[in-house]
């Protein structure tokens, strides 16, 4: 376990790339600092759901939702524009080997958080499709906060809004187009 743990560490001093390429400020977002935000994003949501009375295994949005980026661990946090270079399943392939490679060691966990590794890359289940929906939604959180705090030409993130398509349905789906509405207006007013 202590292995992993220092390996993981990495994550905590691992920028983000987007913002580098963007030109904005050093130290703006870790990797690790991201998947806390997920977490938190996919907590609230998985919370409302339930509330709402859609059956959703929260624990498992949370696990999903800590592990979805320990890959960057070892291939480092590729941005988007990488992709159109490496091919998504190419980038997918690297990730998931590097994911597996890991989790070796960690005896029946790691049957568990490669479960939910594949699970989180599939986006078969609600919950799979929850984190993914928290992962774009702590995105944007980073971009409106990045530009209250004065960074500009961030403009092309707010695309993904006009393409979010998580899969989502009834209450799943009203949700999360509430947010990423709310989040559309705060910026206007920005």
């Amino acid at each position: 376990m202590l292995k992993n743990l220092l390996e993981l560490q990495r994550l905590k001093n691992l920028e983000r790339t987007g913002w580098q390429l963007r030109g904005v400020f050093r130290g703006a977002e870790s990797v690790a600092a991201h998947s806390f935000g997920v977490s938190i994003a996919a907590m609230f949501l998985a919370d409302e759901l339930a509330a709402r009375g859609t059956a959703v295994d929260v624990e498992r949005v949370l696990r999903m939702s800590l592990l979805h980026d320990w890959a960057e661990a070892r291939v480092g946090d590729l941005p988007k524009t990488a992709t159109e270079y490496f091919k998504a399943e190419t980038r997918k392939r690297a990730e998931m080997a590097a994911f597996t490679d890991l989790i070796q060691g960690l005896g029946p966990g790691a049957n568990l958080y490669r479960d939910l590794y594949d699970e989180y890359e599939q986006r078969e289940t609600l919950e799979a499709r929850v984190v993914k929906a928290a992962d774009i939604i702590d995105l944007l959180v980073q971009v409106l906060a990045l530009e209250r705090a004065g960074a500009r030409g961030l403009d092309e993130f707010w695309g993904v809004v006009d393409q979010a398509d998580f899969g989502l349905e009834g209450t799943a789906k009203q949700t999360v187009e509430r947010v990423l509405q709310e989040l559309l207006s705060a910026r206007s007013s920005i």
